[in-house]
Formats: C-alpha cells, sequence, structure tokens
C-alpha cells in the first residue's frame, strides 16, 4: 500500500496545525489558555470552492465521483482537518479527527439525523412504498429503530439468527473444497468478487427470512443474479443523482434515473416475495421455532406490517455488497500478510480447542479476528463517511458550526492519516488490542444511536466467513501490489484481485 503519509507532508496553516495537534496527541489546554483562544466563527472555516452548481458542473465534466475518498483526502491535506464543501444541494462541513466525531455524538440528540437520499425517497413515493429506519427521521424514526434493535442488534437477537450463519459459512467453505478437488494442481486460483456476493446474499436471506436460496449450488437461480445486478446498479446510479433535487433527477439524465428506479423495482419485487413466503407460512400457524428475523417481527406484532416490509427490504439491499467487499479487501490484505493470517489461524484453532460452546462464545474469543475486520474497515470503509445534523451549536476544531448544520466526519481519510493511526499503511490488526485509546477511531458503521442497524449481523457474517475458509485454507494472492479503489457509494475495489486458494491437511 502506497504510504498515505506522503498526502500530508504539506504544511498546514499554523492554527490548523495546532487543532489537529489537540485533537490527537496534546492534552487539553489550561483553563487561563482555553480562556484566551478565541472560537472563530463558521464563515472562517476554509471552503471548497463557493459556488455550489459550478463545483457540480467540475465533479461531472472530470468524473470526480468515482474518486470522491481520493478528493476528499486531498482537501484535507490542502485545508487542514476541517473545511467546508458546497456540491449543488449538498452544504456541509468536513472533519477529519476522532475528537471531533465524539463533538458531534454529543450533540446528536435523541433523534440523531443523517443525510437523506433524494433519489431513494422519490423512488419510494413514486411507488407509494413506506421508508424505512435508513430514510426515516424523527419520532418515526425512534419507534421503529427500538422495534428492531431487539432482534438485529442486541445479544440476545443476535444469538438467535448466528448458526443460520454458521450453516452457510460452512458450506461456503464446501463449495470450495469441491472446486479445488476438480483440479489437478490440489489449488483454486480466481475472482471471488461474484461468489462472495453470493455468500452474502444467502446468508443475510437466511438470517432474515428463514429460507436459504440456494445460491451456493453449482446453478444458482436466475432471480437472485438478477437481485444482485439491480443491487448494484442501484448503487452506482445513486451516486451522481445524490447531488441533485428529486425534481430534476430524471430532466438531467433519464436514462440514469430509469435504471435506478427499476433496479428498486427488482429489489422490492424480490423482497416482498420472501415476505409474502414467510408470511403466508406464519398465518397457517407453522410449528413455532425461530425462522428468521422477519418471522420475529410478525410475532410481536409491534410495528405495523408496511414498516416490517419496508425495513426488511432496506436490509436485504443493504447487506450484500456492505459485507461482500470488506471480506474481499480482508482476504486480499490477509494473503499479503501471511504472518497475520498464520495468527489469525492459530487463535481459531485455540477458540475451538476450548470444546464445545455457543457460537456468540467461540466468537468471542477471537478478538484478532475482531481486530482484522476493523483493521479492512480503517483502510476500506464501506462508507467513506458519517454524517450528523447537531442539535445544537457544536465547536469542532476552534470553529463554532450552528446547529442544523450537516457534518461528516472523513472515514476514509482519517483511516490513512498519521495525525490518528500510527503507520497507517500497516495492516495491523493487534493495534486494535492495545491499551491505546481508539474512541471514535472505529466507526464505519456510525455511531451512537443511529450506528448500522445491521452491524452485528455483518460483524458476526464476515467472523464465521473467515473462521471457516482460514480454518479450511491456506490464502495467497498473485500480485501485492496496492488495490486501486473507486467510490460507487461505497468503496469498492476498481478491479478484483485474485486469490489463490489452498486446502489445509
Amino acid at each position: 500500500m502506497a504510504p498515505p503519509s506522503q498526502l500530508w507532508k504539506r504544511r498546514l496553516p499554523h492554527s490548523l496545525r495546532l487543532g489537529a495537534a489537540r485533537s490527537s496527541t496534546a492534552p487539553a489546554p489550561a483553563p487561563a489558555a482555553a480562556a484566551q483562544t478565541q472560537t472563530l466563527p463558521y464563515e472562517a472555516i476554509p471552503r471548497s470552492g463557493r459556488n455550489a452548481w459550478l463545483n457540480l458542473y467540475r465533479f461531472w465534466r472530470s468524473d470526480s465521483f468515482q474518486s470522491l475518498h481520493l478528493v476528499m483526502q486531498r482537501n484535507f491535506q490542502r485545508y487542514g482537518p476541517i473545511y467546508r464543501e458546497t456540491v449543488g444541494t449538498y452544504n456541509c462541513v468536513n472533519v477529519l479527527m476522532p475528537r471531533d466525531a465524539a463533538q458531534l455524538f454529543q450533540a446528536e440528540g435523541i433523534f440523531p439525523r443523517r443525510m437523506g437520499i433524494g433519489s431513494w425517497e422519490a423512488h419510494r413515493r413514486l411507488r407509494n412504498h413506506k421508508c424505512g429506519i435508513f430514510l426515516l427521521n424523527g419520532q418515526e424514526w425512534r419507534s421503529d429503530r427500538l422495534v428492531l434493535n431487539k432482534e438485529v442488534i442486541s445479544p440476545a437477537g443476535t444469538r438467535k439468527f448466528l448458526p443460520f450463519l454458521d450453516a452457510v459459512a460452512r458450506d461456503f467453505a464446501s463449495l470450495m473444497q469441491r472446486r479445488i478437488s476438480k483440479t489437478t494442481r490440489r489449488s483454486l486460483t480466481l475472482d471471488l468478487y461474484s461468489d462472495l456476493f453470493r455468500f452474502t446474499l444467502e446468508a443475510s436471506s437466511y438470517a432474515l427470512y428463514g429460507e436459504r436460496l440456494g445460491l451456493l449450488d453449482e446453478s444458482p437461480h436466475a432471480e437472485s443474479q438478477r437481485f444482485i445486478s439491480a443491487v448494484q446498479t442501484m448503487l452506482r446510479t445513486t451516486l451522481p443523482l445524490l447531488f441533485l433535487p428529486s425534481g430534476l433527477m430524471s430532466w438531467v439524465n433519464g436514462r440514469l434515473w430509469r435504471e435506478h428506479l427499476e433496479a428498486w423495482d427488482t429489489i422490492f419485487q424480490h423482497a416482498d416475495k420472501c415476505i409474502q413466503n414467510i408470511y403466508q407460512e406464519f398465518c397457517l400457524g407453522q410449528p413455532r421455532k425461530y425462522s428468521g428475523i422477519l418471522a420475529e417481527l410478525l410475532l410481536q406484532a409491534e410495528m405495523p406490517l408496511d414498516s416490517i416490509k419496508a425495513n426488511i427490504t432496506e436490509f436485504t439491499a443493504g447487506g450484500v455488497d456492505t459485507t461482500a467487499i470488506p471480506l474481499l479487501f480482508t482476504l486480499f490484505e490477509l494473503a499479503r500478510n501471511p504472518g497475520v493470517q498464520s495468527a489469525l489461524r492459530q487463535e481459531i484453532a485455540e477458540a475451538e480447542a476450548q470444546g464445545p460452546r455457543e457460537l456468540s462464545k467461540v466468537l468471542n474469543a477471537m478478538p484478532l479476528l475482531k481486530g482484522a475486520l476493523k483493521e479492512t474497515l480503517r483502510l476500506y470503509p464501506v462508507g467513506i463517511t458519517v454524517q450528523r445534523y447537531p442539535t445544537k451549536d457544536v465547536v469542532l476544531q476552534n470553529y463554532c458550526v450552528p446547529a442544523g448544520t450537516l457534518c461528516q466526519v472523513g472515514l476514509y481519510p482519517m483511516g490513512r492519516s498519521p495525525e490518528v493511526f500510527r503507520n497507517p499503511e500497516r495492516y495491523d490488526p493487534a493495534r486494535w488490542l492495545s491499551k491505546e485509546d481508539n474512541s471514535f477511531k472505529a466507526l464505519a458503521f456510525g455511531f451512537g444511536a443511529r450506528q448500522c442497524i445491521g452491524r452485528r449481523l455483518a460483524e458476526t457474517e464476515m467472523m464465521l466467513f473467515l473462521m471457516h475458509v482460514l480454518r479450511n485454507f491456506q490464502i495467497d494472492t498473485v500480485s501485492k501490489a496496492d488495490i486501486k479503489t473507486i467510490f460507487g457509494f461505497v468503496l469498492m475495489p476498481e478491479k478484483p484481485p485474485l486469490l489463490t486458494f489452498r486446502p489445509i491437511d
């Protein structure tokens, strides 16, 4: 990986260097010194361009959407750890340091609000669909979130769907064993990108709906493949539409808008079919046993059916690439860091040697594996920012930011900043096990009450996958060169790496 520290050699303005230093390593100023430091007004925050629509035009002309994470990194290099940005309808303050993320957490209020996605909301209005918690705000968001927390993110809820995820992870390892057995060299080199998408859809659907889709069969269903393609199209078309008012979307690029609508329609059709199947079984009074998150929500009857459908559909759409892509990056980093791979394999063996136990206890006995996922998401965050609208005026880097201002924490630049991480270019899962203060440094799933609702589902799915794959295979890579990344509403590889799997006898 190219040393990102090269991006930070340019000297910052003196006042910004002091602010950055205080927020990373230096102690807080004494009361007398703090009194002498004058808080600067919002208008004094360095600004990246002044004309919102000219900035949007430049993004379109230069095709900068796919490099937004790199643009943000360069802007922090140029302006320091805080700057303002206006692009089309998008007006925000971007910050870099964990201390500022903590300040935003303190100011988010009981109804934390994230940036809306106009194209998604427009689709819901056009098709008369209800919104799920990803798009909701205020009391409606809070009501749905409290119900969902119990089944999706609480320890008790997580323990119930762990066996489902474990079964799919075991099946994936068996699939790879069968493929390798058909080769003459006892190894398999391949682009695993599409296989990981099939795995994550199979696993998340099993946890959500309690039924298998058969995506790990040799000939997966065309309908499921169509769903995966629709998710990829939805994400690809979201980014160019992100900065436009909903009324201009179809006018500026009609084809793009139609593709976006059709992709969401396919996603809703897939989810609706799965929901109808489980709902019919539920109404027929089938023998009671745990059969997925949807069935539990129906049984609780604490949320209207249309709200359950809206949220389950969002889970279905959001649980594929946001897990598959981090797994791909993790496998690549383990392949080019064989020492880390060996340490993880040893940890897995030691955890399993303690005898039969609950899956949750087995996973808790593997802190280095958890650290590996944090390290992957530090370097390759799925979403490159975390957004909040503070409910009160907040001081960030000695600037007063008014309540209601869209604020973004730049996760990609933070993860690669030597101001925040020692040796940021190094893949080192053990850094998360040290006694160093890591508060507000691992924000890939967000923070506070509005952190990603699918966090536990994604984390346990990835841990179980890695546990079974590392137990059975040695992983190598054809090329250890850095992966070039692009931003397509989620961070992804420009070209997936080739990975080699060899069975461990």
